[in-house]
């Protein structure tokens, strides 16, 4: 006999919970002030940060789904890779200021 699927298991589980879920992806994908394939890029770039391997499916099929060109998808991954480094460049004060701290006690 084969398991349920994870998303069957949730709605089964807390089945109030996926349909609200289900409800406010809806909305936030929905156009609005920014259109649906500036949405899903940005969604993309997203996937990449948090390394969700099926937001980057999902989300790279549905930003293909709004049209959107192989080289906005990369762009858009790059985007989301110079942010992510960039936490870490900024960061870096507090290892400078850990740093200076420890050089004046000498």
């Amino acid at each position: 006999m084969s398991q349920p699927s994870p998303a069957s298991q949730r709605r089964t589980l807390t089945p109030e919970a996926e349909t609200a879920w289900r409800e406010f992806s809806k909305t936030v994908f929905k156009a609005g002030a920014l259109d649906t394939k500036t949405k899903q890029l940005i969604a993309v770039a997203v996937a990449h940060v948090t390394q969700c391997q099926h937001c980057i499916r999902a989300h790279t099929q549905a930003a293909q789904g709004e049209n959107a060109s192989a080289s906005e998808i990369m762009e858009a991954i790059w985007v989301a890779a110079e942010m992510r480094a960039g936490g870490a460049v900024a960061h870096s004060r507090h290892a400078l200021e850990t740093l200076d701290a420890d050089n004046s006690k000498d």
